[in-house]
């Protein structure tokens, strides 16, 4: 066998055998180096691994996690529920319907699956078993709601993909993102409220919530609802770059928890801060790691081989098309978003290329995918946080999980079929698509 073939059979049986995926991706690396190349050419795993992530981009990625928990833990979950809350008033579906909407907003802050399913599920799961929801359909909806926050910007995996494809706009991108998003969390809405109407959910008001009105929780929302509106505009002013833009969320949402909801201290900046860099690390050492595969992937013309083998398979681009949608969310049933994104980039570049897909449509297509295995087992990260807040077992959720997964692959066919859901915001606003 050769030795690139070699380097792949290493990463399987690594990943098979348990070990993380970035030190999977740096002994494979390895692997193929020393059977490919050269023993002596190990000196340059040092040089891989930083140049991996010396990229100015990757910034805005620790900076928008720690954005995430500001707000988390500021306070602001709880007050966006109340203000839709008293939007929606009381009916069948109307919880559920809230626990969308406000996992969505969420995720214009965090731009965080997993922060945001923690934020939500904390403050709607009680009300909604309250309701009468049983615990694997709430925790599975707002897994699945969560996992919008991979397309509504800012999204981390987003601009991961923007520095992994070359020539793509980061702003085109989160614009191209926002459609989508909102597509997906009507898409989870529609099985949500049938269920709700059959099983008669919800058919008393939530205690509490009559006392709700709508002008006083708007007045205490206002600060959450304005972070997305800030961000955004920001971007699309030209005020700052994305990567300054992630500096002013950070900043703001500080303000927000220590001076407007009060529920954030000094103590717990310190401590958030702390928290932040061991999420960001975990990351970066994906994304470093990732490197020594990538660099010993190209040298060896791995890549290149496995994208000639897929163009291979069939002259139809729809077809293979579809074909790589599966395979991204088998991928997405067993990895991160960030690990998918730097194993098969290098793979679908060319293929991207050889059938002229748009490389910011084809972004969304991945994103979507890789949001819909969020919350599809066994692995789910999404789902995992929520069945642990709702303390209930992963596989109690799997019959709601597989609606739910029909429901958004009907909407990622929108998408697939109609590219100007994505691409017609960004073109509107002047970004290269």
């Amino acid at each position: 066998m050769t030795p690139d073939i070699w380097m792949i059979l290493a990463f399987a049986g690594l990943l098979i055998a348990g070990v993380p995926v970035a030190f999977s991706l740096a002994l494979s690396g390895a692997v193929g180096i020393v059977l490919g190349l050269s023993p002596d050419m190990l000196a340059t795993l040092g040089t891989n691994t930083y140049n991996s992530i010396a990229k100015y981009p990757l910034i805005a990625i620790p900076l928008f996690i720690l954005t995430g928990l500001i707000f988390e833990r500021a306070g602001v979950a709880l007050r966006l529920v109340r203000f839709a809350q008293a939007l929606i008033g009381p009916r069948h579906g109307g919880l559920a319907l809230v626990a969308v909407l406000v996992c969505m907003i969420m995720g214009g802050m965090s731009g965080s699956g997993p922060a945001d399913a923690a934020a939500v599920a904390m403050v709607m799961l009680p009300s909604m078993t309250k309701a009468g929801y049983p615990k694997p359909f709430s925790a599975t909806l707002i897994a699945a709601s969560a996992s919008t926050a991979i397309l509504i910007p800012p999204s981390v995996a987003l601009i991961l993909y923007s520095i992994v494809v070359p020539g793509v706009d980061l702003r085109a991108l989160f614009a191209a993102g926002l459609f989508p998003g909102v597509l997906a969390g009507l898409a989870l809405l529609v099985p949500a409220m049938l269920a709700a109407k059959r099983h008669g959910w919800e058919g008393t008001p939530v205690e509490g919530a009559e006392r709700l009105t709508v002008r006083g929780t708007f007045r205490e929302a206002l600060p959450a609802l304005f972070a997305p509106v800030l961000i955004l505009g920001g971007l699309r002013s030209g005020l700052f770059t994305p990567t300054e833009a992630a500096v002013v969320a950070v900043a703001y949402g500080a303000v927000v928890g220590l001076f407007l909801t009060r529920e954030l201290t000094l103590r717990d900046v310190w401590e958030l801060l702390g928290e932040a860099a061991i999420i960001s690390g975990v990351v970066m050492l994906i994304i470093a790691l990732a490197g020594i595969f990538a660099w010993a992937g190209t040298m060896l013309g791995t890549f290149r081989h496995l994208a000639e083998w897929i163009i291979g398979l069939t002259d139809n681009g729809v077809l293979l098309l579809i074909l790589i949608m599966l395979a991204v969310l088998v991928a997405g049933m067993l990895l991160d978003a960030i690990s998918i994104y730097l194993i098969m980039m290098p793979i679908l570049i060319p293929v991207m290329q050889h059938f002229e897909w748009n490389p910011v449509w084809f972004g969304i297509l991945l994103a979507m995918n890789i949001a819909i295995g969020q919350f599809t087992p066994p692995v789910a990260v999404n789902l995992m946080v929520t069945t642990e807040v709702a303390k209930i077992r992963l596989e109690h959720t799997l019959g709601w999980a597989l609606l739910f997964v029909v429901a958004m692959g009907g909407a990622l066919a929108l998408v697939a079929i109609f590219p100007s859901i994505a691409l017609w915001l960004p073109t509107v606003l002047g970004y290269n698509v």
